[in-house]
C-alpha cells in the first residue's frame, strides 16, 4: 500500500539552495543565474515561499547588495 504523504518539492529545495548560495557569496555568477532562472521559470506557478525567494534576489540586485560576475 502506498503512503499518502506528499513527495518533497525538489524544485523548491533547489531554488532555496541556489538563493542561499547567492547570498552566501554576495554575488551571482552566470551559472547561478542560469540555474536560478531554470528553476524559477520551470514552475508554472510559484508557491508564496518560492515567490518570496525570487523577489529577495531581484530586490538585492536592484539595491546593489549583490554583485553580478561572469
Amino acid at each position: 500500500m502506498k503512503s499518502s504523504t506528499p513527495a518533497p518539492d525538489l524544485s523548491s529545495n533547489l531554488l532555496e539552495q541556489i538563493v542561499d548560495h547567492i547570498f552566501a557569496t554576495r554575488c551571482i555568477s552566470r551559472r547561478d543565474q542560469q540555474s536560478f532562472m531554470r528553476v524559477a521559470l520551470g514552475e508554472t506557478m510559484l508557491n508564496p515561499k518560492d515567490r518570496a525567494l525570487v523577489d529577495r534576489v531581484f530586490e538585492a540586485l536592484r539595491r546593489g547588495m549583490l554583485r553580478v560576475v561572469d
